[in-house]
């Protein structure tokens, strides 16, 4: 039990050590900050940097990914299981509010630092075990957006989570600002408009 406690003391304070110093913040320093007497904790417990990033990324996936399901349940009963706003809003509506009941301060903001690393790598990502949701938010979207030129929609959906966590970044510090309360369903419709808009957006000649 000890070593699960420090192992998610680990993963918190890596979180918010990345969040606000980058992906190169010293492991020392985040073994400090979970109260870690020995510098190589995070070694011991996850292999090095890139096993510590990926048990990060991790951690909060299966309560964001329950609530995926919950909502696309509702799409469907809704007649909307294919619909791009319904879509978008599954995806993103869970990152707004998820986290952050179970404590989160600065998880979008470690998504923005780290969404070039594997562990959130779209391609990559959609291929792990507990990804079902999202893969298939990310297939009926494909379907969903047939009037948009292959090429082109591949190329939106790769993005997206480049878009989405900056946006959820943006957001995440005009809370801590107080700039913008937490709750804020109008913003969080807003941020969903935004998504829906770059997907749709007409496409030049």
């Amino acid at each position: 039990m000890a070593s699960a406690d420090a192992r998610e003391r680990i993963i918190v304070a890596a979180e918010r050590l990345i969040a606000e110093h980058g992906v190169e913040v010293p492991l020392r320093d985040i073994a400090t900050a979970a109260g870690q007497r020995n510098n190589s904790a995070v070694q011991y417990h996850f292999g090095g940097r890139d096993g510590l990033i990926d048990a990060v990324a991790e951690h909060r996936i299966a309560d964001l990914e329950q609530h995926r399901l919950e909502l696309l349940t509702e799409a469907e009963a809704t007649g909307e299981a294919h619909d791009v706003r319904a879509l978008v809003a599954a995806l993103v509506v869970p990152m707004l509010t998820v986290p952050y009941e179970h404590g989160a301060t600065h998880y979008a903001r470690f998504l923005e630092q780290v969404r070039t690393h594997p562990a959130l790598a779209a391609d990559a990502n959609l291929d792990r075990a507990g990804r079902a949701a999202v893969r298939l938010i990310i297939m009926r979207l494909d379907r969903a957006l047939e009037d948009v030129p292959p090429a082109v929609r591949r190329r939106r959906l790769r993005v997206l989570p480049t878009v989405l966590f900056a946006l959820l970044a943006d957001r995440e510090r005009a809370v801590c600002a107080d700039d913008l309360s937490q709750d804020d369903a109008h913003t969080a419709s807003e941020l969903v408009d935004l998504v829906v808009g770059m997907l749709t957006a007409p496409v030049s000649t």
